[in-house]
């Protein structure tokens, strides 16, 4: 029998993934190539433990401070897949290379060097994703590319990251602004979108993932191509308060 918990994220899951499923046939798009991962930041271990329960395996944390606690409560559920979705300072870089197997949130070519001098020591690559700031806000992290005249540089830089022995650049992340109309947001997420078209023509790499929206946008995020989501408090219900 269920928990009260439990029950709850799952039928929480379902309703994301009804919608999921709407956005991505409104697209014509194929859901089952969208994956959810579930953000766990303020959230205690339990929460976690009953989205494992729900049938959800990547689990996302802001703070390498709160994640390692909660990695070490659930050493049992051996298959859950530990997602750094926050931002990283440079002296935090050797614990998320030795604590997550994929990074969102490399914003930069020094960031991405140090990783990649950690991983390598440990005898292991790490799947990345480079922070891209699409919308032009200052208050974000990333490489500023609203303006597509700074595309060109960009894409040589991004390819010589590429390249760093140790990690696999898989695609590109993005923070959308909030806002009461998610709408508002479609223009970011299409630049993404067609930031990530125009690396896959200059470049020699290939970048399938598409990191973007959140609890108040997701739906549009999967109308243009978002392949992964980062879901908190639509699946977890409001952060507690501390």
């Amino acid at each position: 029998m269920p928990s009260a918990l439990e029950s709850l994220v799952l039928t929480n899951l379902q309703h994301v993934r009804g919608r999921i499923d709407s956005a991505a046939t409104q697209a014509s798009r194929d859901p089952s190539g969208i994956r959810i991962v579930a953000v766990t930041k303020s959230q205690p271990v339990e929460f976690i433990r009953a989205a494992h329960a729900a049938g959800l395996w990547l689990i996302g944390e802001n703070r390498v401070e709160e994640a390692g606690p909660k990695q070490l409560a659930l050493t049992d559920l051996t298959n859950l897949e530990w997602h750094m979705v926050g931002h990283i300072q440079s002296r935090k870089a050797r614990r998320v290379a030795s604590s997550f197997s994929v990074v969102h949130s490399v914003d930069g070519l020094k960031l991405a060097e140090l990783l990649d001098r950690e991983v390598g020591s440990r005898g292991h690559d790490l799947q990345v994703l480079l922070e891209c700031n699409v919308s032009g806000e200052s208050s974000k992290w990333g490489w500023p590319l609203a303006d597509r005249s700074a595309w060109s540089q960009a894409a040589a830089e991004f390819e010589q990251l590429a390249n760093l022995q140790h990690l696999e650049v898989r695609g590109l992340m993005t923070m959308a602004p909030w806002t009461e109309d998610p709408e508002s947001v479609r223009p970011i997420f299409r630049r993404l979108r067609e930031l990530r078209d125009y690396l896959q023509q200059q470049t020699s790499k290939a970048w399938p993932e598409l990191s973007m929206g959140m609890s108040d946008d997701f739906r549009i995020a999967v109308q243009e191509g978002a392949t992964i989501l980062r879901l908190g408090r639509a699946i977890f219900g409001p952060r507690p308060t501390i």
